[in-house]
């Protein structure tokens, strides 16, 4: 039996891929048999031919950040003339479209901004809640160490503070590859990668349910890749906390990380592995934000089961000079001309009335 059947026959009878057999697929598996390989476990996992997703707003509500993160094309260093903290007025407004649009929650996400203080985000938190009753799907890792190192408190005192002022969810942005040696060379001034999953363990024994993401395209090799899948999946298996994962491509332009963009044949292996790594993981979302339409479409065939947001609003990716759109109309289509039915869902996965 060559190496591709003996994992073949472990995956086909439920069997977990350990590390060498993860890279080994990752590296030699013809894409067809991932795509089938990755189809099975989704199906496993969802029988039924449904494909979700979710109507959202991305909200900035700084980009003053010192993390100096390479691959971040959104970023400016304190005291930079286009550097900015949301105006409450704006915010609210934003929200308010986003209920119009049939929006149930927003993804609030910012820098390292060391002009702020844990009041800021508490009022800010607070702030939204005596506004509107929407979501607040916010505040990655690295923002939250960040914050908890500035004011002395634990990471898990400024939760139990953030849940309190009325945080619902935390999104997984700020993992990009889960292994020091990477994130000190794209990322020098953020949290170490059990600093980001240590923010995330706290969060799961709260009760805080969490995404998990990889951006990956950039400096690290697949091996790495690899470390990072399993990593959530060993957090998983002691929390049941992360709800999603959503893996992403890096968008070099505009940043100062100077490589070609991987291949969206690239992006659909990385996919399937993902998909048949994280076996306790439910849910696997398709980028379209980076990919397009047409290869977030085709993810469906190599593992996702959702389609993630309709991102009413998205500036991170846009400033690397990637500007995808969907509306939500779109997304339904795409999703039924796969042959699924279309279902918007919250941040817990409930379908909710479109």
């Amino acid at each position: 039996m060559t190496d591709i059947d003996h994992i073949k026959d472990k995956l086909l009878n439920s069997k977990r891929l350990n590390a060498d057999e993860a890279l080994y697929l990752l590296e030699n598996a013809d894409l067809l048999l991932l795509a089938d390989l990755a189809g099975r476990r989704r199906r496993n996992l969802h029988p039924e031919p449904i494909v979700t997703f979710v109507s959202d707003r991305n909200i900035n509500y700084t980009n003053v950040c010192v993390s100096g993160c390479k691959f971040c094309a959104f970023y400016r260093p304190p005291g930079h003339k286009d550097g900015y903290i949301i105006d409450r007025s704006v915010l609210k407004s934003k929200i308010d479209e986003t209920l119009e649009l049939g929006g149930t929650q927003i993804l609030l996400q910012g820098g390292l901004n060391p002009g702020l203080d844990l009041n800021y985000y508490l009022d800010l938190l607070a702030d939204i809640k005596s506004h509107a009753n929407i979501h607040i799907h916010g505040f990655s890792p690295p923002e939250i160490a960040y914050i908890a190192r500035k004011t002395s408190l634990s990471i898990q005192k400024v939760l139990q503070k953030f849940i309190e002022a009325g945080l619902d969810s935390i999104p997984g942005g700020g993992a990009e590859i889960l292994v020091d040696e990477i994130r000190q060379k794209i990322s020098p001034n953020k949290c170490s990668a059990d600093t980001w999953l240590k923010v995330m363990k706290t969060a799961h024994y709260l009760c805080l349910k969490t995404t998990a993401t990889m951006m990956y395209g950039h400096i690290e090799n697949k091996t790495h890749i690899i470390e990072h899948l399993l990593k959530l999946r060993k957090l998983q298996d002691e929390t049941n906390g992360f709800t999603a994962f959503i893996p992403w491509t890096f968008q070099p332009k505009n940043t100062l990380i100077d490589v070609k963009p991987a291949s969206a044949v690239y992006y659909l292996r990385v996919l399937a592995i993902s998909r048949l790594v994280l076996d306790n993981i439910p849910n696997i979302q398709a980028s379209w934000v980076t990919q397009g339409d047409k290869i977030a479409q085709l993810a469906l065939a190599f593992g996702a089961n959702d389609f993630g947001s309709t991102m009413i609003e998205e500036n991170v990716v846009a400033a690397a000079g990637v500007k995808f759109r969907l509306p939500k109309s779109e997304i339904v289509r795409l999703i039924e001309d796969a042959g699924y039915k279309a279902v918007q869902r919250d941040c817990f996965y409930n379908a909710v009335e479109s």
